[in-house]
C-alpha cells in the first residue's frame, strides 16, 4: 500500500442542524481527488472524530469507501482513549472497507511509553488492518517517544508514523527511522516542507481540505528533495497557514468551506464557529490570493 505524498485529512461536513451532510462531503472528496490528493483520512482530528455518534462514522466512511471506489487510499482515524475500544473500532472500519487504520496515542489517560508499546501491538495484532501511529502532544498529553517508534516499527502491520510535533531535533529523529515498509509523514502543514526535505514520506495535512492542487505540489516538490520549489510552494502557502492558525482546527478550515462550495461552517460542540471579524477577513483573503495564484500559475 502506497500511502505517501499528499493525504487530506478530511472535514467532516455538517448540515445547519447539525446532521451529517453527505453530498456536501462528496464534494470534497471529488474536490480532493480531483486536486491530486493520494491518500484520504476519515474521521481524524480535523474530522472532529470524537464528535460523530457511531451510527455516523459508519455512513462516513462507507460513503467514503464506495465514493473513491480504490482511486486512493481511505484511511481510518480508529484511535480511542483505551486500547479495547480502539481494536474493535478499527475492526468495524476494515469491515466497512478502510484500507488502514490512523491510530492517535490515547489522549487524556497519558500511559506510559510501556503502555503506548502494548496498545499499538495489540491493535496492530487484532485489529485487522495496517496500523499508523498518531502522535499530537498537544492534543494527548502525552508523547510516542522515538525510541518506542522505532520497536513497534517491527510489527508487520505497523507501516507508518503521523508525527505532528515540527521541531528539528524529532523531524530528524523519525526521518532516521523511515524505510521502504515503514513512512514517516509529517502531521504539521508549517514544517511539512521541512520534514519531505529530511525524509518524510509526505504530510497528513489540514490545509489541504482547501487547496489540494497547491498542497500536492508542495509535497511533490519536498519529496523530490527539489529545495528552491519546495521554498516557493511553502511562501504561497504561508498566509493560509497562518490565517488557519486563528483557532482551533478544524473551526478555521471549516469556515473557509462555504466559499469553496465545500459545506457550511457547522462545528458541534464545544467548538464554536468562527466569528465573522478579522480573523475570518484573513482566511478568506489568503484563500482568494491563493487561489488567483494557482489560476494564474496552473
Amino acid at each position: 500500500m502506497n500511502i505517501r505524498g499528499s493525504i487530506c485529512a478530511l472535514a467532516t461536513p455538517f448540515a445547519a442542524d447539525g446532521a451529517l451532510d453527505l453530498p456536501a462531503f462528496g464534494r470534497l472528496l471529488d474536490y480532493q481527488l480531483a486536486g491530486g490528493t493520494q491518500a484520504l483520512v476519515v474521521a481524524g482530528s480535523t474530522g472532529e472524530a470524537h464528535m460523530l455518534e457511531h451510527d455516523e462514522f459508519d455512513r462516513l466512511l462507507a460513503y467514503a469507501v464506495e465514493r473513491v471506489a480504490g482511486r486512493v487510499p481511505v484511511i481510518a482515524g480508529t484511535g480511542e482513549a483505551g486500547t479495547a475500544k480502539t481494536v474493535a473500532l478499527t475492526r468495524r472500519a476494515r469491515a466497512l472497507g478502510a484500507d488502514a487504520a490512523l491510530v492517535v496515542v490515547p489522549y487524556y489517560v497519558r500511559p506510559p511509553q510501556q503502555g503506548l508499546l502494548r496498545h499499538y501491538l495489540d491493535v496492530a495484532e487484532h485489529g485487522g488492518l495496517p496500523v499508523l501511529l498518531y502522535n499530537v502532544p498537544g492534543r494527548t498529553g502525552c508523547d510516542l517517544l522515538p525510541s518506542t517508534v522505532a520497536e513497534l516499527r517491527e510489527h508487520p502491520a505497523i507501516i507508518g508514523i503521523k508525527e505532528a510535533r515540527g521541531d528539528r531535533e524529532r523531524i530528524a529523529a523519525l526521518a532516521e527511522l523511515a524505510r521502504p515498509d515503514f513512512v514517516y509523514l509529517s502531521g504539521d502543514d508549517a514544517t511539512a516542507g521541512t520534514a519531505m526535505l529530511a525524509g518524510a514520506g509526505g504530510t497528513i495535512s489540514v490545509v489541504a481540505n482547501l487547496v489540494p492542487q497547491a498542497f500536492r505540489a508542495l509535497c511533490d516538490a519536498a519529496t523530490g528533495a527539489d529545495r528552491a520549489g519546495t521554498a516557493r510552494c511553502h511562501a504561497a502557502l504561508e498566509p493560509l497557514l497562518q490565517a488557519l492558525d486563528c483557532a482551533s482546527n478544524p473551526i478555521a478550515v471549516k469556515a473557509a468551506l462555504p466559499a469553496l462550495g465545500l459545506g457550511r461552517a457547522t462545528v458541534r460542540l464545544p467548538l464554536v464557529e468562527l466569528n465573522d471579524g478579522p480573523d475570518r477577513a484573513r482566511l478568506h483573503q489568503a484563500l482568494s490570493s491563493l487561489a488567483s495564484l494557482s489560476t494564474a500559475t496552473g
